[in-house]
């Protein structure tokens, strides 16, 4: 590619605050990840939402004419559109003109349009989205996967999302021996539909993986897996309540810690925890989830998304192509299939 930094392409076109949040988190990546960034989308928007005077320096903006709107049918509008700004971060990528691609815009968008210029990875029958949650142990998340993806998962498909979960988990967030967990209704082997049944004794018998058993809904946040697996319709509900959740336990704290003459003192004094409880709650430090799968480095984000989630989906992305986790998986299973 003419460089040995990471090189990533951002569809600054995409999301709510796009491109002026887009290009802010994008500026202080260059600057304190190191990456090289491609800004797709229109020139005079993101011009315009530069700093005055900025030098661009390992920054380009990549023309892009379209962008695809969060009420679009994804599919259509990425075959109808081939110039949206979604398409031509994901072309970089096919191109080998980048190392990965990241966009907080139409996440069907970005699947759609990732599955169609950059394919699956061999032996992946299906892409799965994987996002971060914070648990109960400091310093220690777990991995879900799928929260979107896939609404609909044939037990196969649960045990390619954790030996591909295993891997990210083990390289990029640096987890020994990743413990695996299937979301279930209860813990024993027996509990469940039929799909859970035989996708919890597929997993018992991938020796890739660490399998410990099913997790129940109250264990996903305990810090005992450290890689739960579910199909997409259950993950995404998962990770709206989780998100929602969040909110209001920050909301309730800044409404209640206030209250009265001790309570100001107490909350002044307190003003350093209740940053850490943020951060640790907050799924802007994640900045986005992982299409997992597919044969490039793709992160989606919140169509929330402001400058600190892009700038720590950025480095996540990073990450995940500095530790190869693409060629990891795909080695998995290359081997698997040697084995087989």
């Amino acid at each position: 590619m003419g460089s040995t930094r990471v090189r990533i392409a951002i569809d600054a076109m995409g999301g709510d605050h796009a491109p002026g949040e887009i290009v802010a988190g994008a500026l202080r990546a260059r600057e304190e990840l190191g990456v090289d960034v491609l800004l797709v989308g229109d020139p005079q928007q993101i011009e315009a939402a530069l700093p005055p005077k900025k030098n661009l320096g390992q920054m380009e903006i990549v023309p892009a004419e379209e962008a695809i709107a969060m009420d679009e049918e994804p599919l259509n509008a990425v075959r109808r559109k081939r110039k949206a700004s979604i398409n031509v971060a994901m072309d970089l990528v096919k191109q080998q003109k980048a190392d990965a691609v990241f966009s907080a815009g139409h996440s069907g968008a970005a699947m759609a349009s990732a599955l169609l210029r950059l394919g699956r990875l061999p032996g992946i029958d299906r892409p799965a989205i994987g996002t971060v949650f914070p648990t109960i142990i400091a310093g220690k998340p777990v991995l879900v996967l799928d929260v979107g993806a896939n609404v609909d998962c044939r037990p196969k498909f649960l045990e390619q999302f954790a030996v591909m979960g295993s891997a990210y988990s083990q390289y990029v967030l640096g987890t020994t021996e990743p413990k695996v967990g299937l979301l279930n209704i209860g813990e024993e082997d027996s509990k469940g539909n039929d799909a859970a049944v035989r996708a919890h004794q597929l997993l018992r018998e991938n020796s890739q993986i660490n399998f410990i058993g099913n997790a129940e809904g109250r264990d996903v946040l305990s810090g005992r897996f450290d890689v739960i697996v579910c199909d997409g319709f259950v993950g995404n509900v998962l990770l709206k309540f989780a998100e929602a959740v969040g909110e209001v336990i920050l909301q309730i704290l800044r409404e209640e810690l206030p209250q009265g003459l001790h309570g100001q003192i107490g909350s002044a004094l307190l003003k350093p925890n209740l940053k850490r409880i943020k951060q640790r709650m907050d799924h802007a430090e994640h900045g986005g989830a992982l299409l997992l799968g597919v044969a490039g480095v793709c992160f989606i984000g919140h169509g929330s998304s402001q400058a600190p989630s892009i700038f720590n989906a950025i480095r996540m992305a990073k990450e995940a192509v500095d530790n190869q986790v693409l060629q990891r998986i795909q080695s998995q299973y290359i081997l698997e299939r040697e084995s087989g």
